[in-house]
């Protein structure tokens, strides 16, 4: 990325201070899916929980998957929250898996970048956020996650605008950052850790690897 970029400062900042992260947690890249879907609007050691509860079910496949009852499914997702909803929404992106690439996953996912994401956005219940991390981790292609943490970073350093939205702030890392999958699966991952340790919905930007990057006035009203 270049050198000159305030986030080419903040990733070797990070990175620094805690080492690769080694994400996304899953086992194969049918596993990253669901657990793309499952993770909206809960922690990952809920979706832990769901993912184990199919695991035991030898359900980790997509035409078994899509084979289950949605109520049976929802019960299996429970740990995940908002099951219900979750399990409709894998149901939704389980029928064009199996009935568009006739279950093999791994033919929708060597489609052309563009042409992928746009495939996902078309699932009800799948977003931006939700689209890009299967594209990313399980799909392996150059798309950077944005999460509440990305906004957060980047709206309290000052380096985007307060109102920007996810496709602003996508666009900003991905003008700054070279397109790599390495590379965007690190900085997201990073993100997230200094996300939970210090740029929580209250900053504690104490001790922050960032801090220094910080406007003099301090951190930017995000109010």
């Amino acid at each position: 990325m270049h050198s000159g970029s305030v986030l080419h400062d903040a990733y070797q900042r990070l990175l620094a201070a805690y080492g690769p992260q080694h994400w996304w947690p899953g086992d194969s890249p049918f596993e990253i899916v669901v657990g793309a879907v499952l993770t909206q609007n809960t922690a990952w050691k809920n979706v832990e929980l769901a993912i184990e509860n199919l695991r035991e079910n030898a359900l980790l496949e997509p035409r078994a998957m899509f084979a289950l009852d949605v109520g049976e499914l929802a019960e299996l997702i429970r740990p995940s929250g908002y099951y219900r909803l979750k399990a409709q929404r894998l149901r939704n992106l389980l029928r064009v898996i199996v009935e568009d690439f006739d279950g093999s996953l791994e033919e929708m996912l060597a489609q052309p970048l563009d042409e992928l994401r746009e495939q996902l956005l078309r699932v009800n219940g799948i977003g931006p956020e939700t689209a890009d991390s299967i594209l990313l981790y399980a799909a392996a292609k150059p798309t950077f996650v944005v999460d509440a943490y990305s906004a957060r970073v980047l709206k309290r350093h000052g380096w985007i605008e307060p109102e920007a939205d996810y496709y602003a702030i996508k666009e900003c890392f991905e003008q700054q950052v070279p397109a790599d999958v390495g590379l965007y699966n690190e900085y997201h991952a990073l993100i997230v850790r200094v996300g939970k340790a210090h740029c929580g919905k209250k900053p504690n930007c104490e001790a922050c690897p960032l801090h220094a990057l910080l406007p003099e006035s301090g951190p930017c009203d995000l109010a």
